[in-house]
Parts: C-alpha cells; structure tokens; sequence
C-alpha cells in the first residue's frame, strides 16, 4: 500500500462497528469518493483527541467555520491497517494540523532497526504503510468532539472500581 495520502479531507472522524463491549474502534479519513479506515483502539482514538484539543488551545479561536458533514462511519468499514504510531505537525502558513497514522507493524519494526534512542515520528523515510490527513482546524475540533462521543457511548465504568461493567453484570473486586 505504502503512503494514503489526503493533502484534504471532507471529513476526519472517529467510529466504532460492533455494540458496547465488544466494539472495534475505526479512524476514517474521507475526500469526495475515497474512503480510507484504520483500526484502532479506543485509547489510541482518545489520545489523538485530546493531544489535537491541546494544540488547539495554543491557537485562536476556531470562528464562523462549523463543520457540518456526517461525521458517522461510512459503511462498508475495510481496514487498511491497524494504527501503530501518530505523527502531529501544525503548519501555521496554511492554518492546517498533518497527522500521520502509521500501521502497528512498520512502526514496530522502524523503531527496532532505529539504532539511535531519537526516534523521529516525522521521518520522511518512513517506507511501511501510512495515512497522512491535511485537515482544518475546525475538522480537527470536529473529530474531537465526535470522538469524545464516540468514547462516551460505550459501557458505563463501575461507580467503585471503574471498570466497565457489562449488560449482564459486573464482578466488582471492590464488593467482595
């Protein structure tokens, strides 16, 4: 496959196939009839969101610029990858965040053969498969509040331990 990428998106987003639980996390990344999805997990979908919010909040305010397309998977789902490693650059000439989602396996290997203990997430050497999205600040405010949703909405945390508890019950190691 090599490098996707998207020099710009119609839409960035965060979704998930399955019911609470038992839920597969996706990225998706959209421009007119391309669709591209990277599999995920949800801490790795959380992260990206709230390391997006915190470079968002070094920046002016977002204003007049509402994204309003569905921010909902577009089905089918087809993995190109599952994620390993996220690059982040802001480029303020254009006003515009470049993540790079790098799969699981490449960055894994990448970072072995590294022999140096500086590993550049940004290295255009990179040669295993990827996904650069381009995308506005208001895209990105977008993605971050669909993917607190997206998050939010899965099982509910037990109130003493945290863990999530299931439809059927919960062994609470707080209740014995």
């Amino acid at each position: 496959m090599g490098e996707i990428v998207f020099d710009s998106v119609d839409v960035f987003t965060t979704g998930t196939v399955g019911r609470p639980g038992q839920r597969t996390f996706f990225l998706q990344a959209r421009d007119d009839d391309r669709v591209v999805s990277v599999r995920c997990e949800k801490q790795q979908a959380a992260a990206i969101a709230q390391y997006l919010r915190r470079a968002l909040a070094h920046l002016p305010i977002v204003e007049g610029t509402v994204v309003r397309r569905p921010m909902s998977l577009v089905e089918p789902v087809d993995e190109e990858f599952v994620l390993g490693s996220v690059g982040l650059e802001f480029d303020k000439n254009s006003d515009r965040f470049t993540l790079r989602l790098r799969d699981v396996e490449s960055s894994m290997a990448d970072e072995l053969d590294d022999e140096s203990d500086d590993y550049d997430d940004t290295d255009d050497d990179y040669d295993g498969d990827s996904i650069r999205v381009t995308m506005s600040r208001a895209q990105a405010l977008a993605f971050c509040d669909q993917t607190d949703r997206v998050v939010a909405a899965g099982r509910p945390d037990c109130e003493f331990c945290g863990r999530p508890v299931d439809s059927d019950g919960h062994f609470c190691v707080r209740m014995n």
